[in-house]
């Protein structure tokens, strides 16, 4: 099963996240930093990348997305946000934001599993 990273400054959002994946029968490995978070990524190499925006800094999971990309690593990544509920701001993926696709929190396990599962489809072609 796939290998999926979730990093993530709150640890309620960790275990919640790293309970419903393993529940589905994904692989997850954690970072609560990005620093921990981008060395996870280059150590284990996942098939998905789970982020989100607000960590330390208001905008460490933007850097953190665009230092992904930047380094070619060619793995999808789902952008955990509460920043356009919180701003009335609208994100959408482009190279600004060089993410696969947005989630709100607070986060639904459905909406989770419905996005990782697309992603490692779309991504993965068998």
């Amino acid at each position: 099963m796939a290998l999926i990273a979730v990093i993530d400054d709150d640890n309620d959002i960790l275990d919640a996240s790293s309970l419903v994946l393993t529940a589905k029968g994904y692989e997850v490995i954690t970072a609560d930093n990005p620093d921990d978070g981008y060395k996870i990524v280059k150590e284990k190499k996942p098939d998905l990348i789970i982020l989100d925006v607000m960590m330390n800094e208001p905008d460490d999971g933007f850097f953190l997305a665009q230092k992904f990309r930047k380094e070619k690593f060619e793995i999808p990544i789902i952008m955990y946000t509460s920043v356009s509920k919180a701003l009335g701001l609208e994100f959408a993926a482009g190279e600004m934001v060089p993410v696969d696709e947005f989630i709100e929190k607070p986060i639904s396990p459905d909406t989770l599993i419905d996005k990782v599962e697309k992603l490692l489809k779309l991504h993965y072609k068998e």
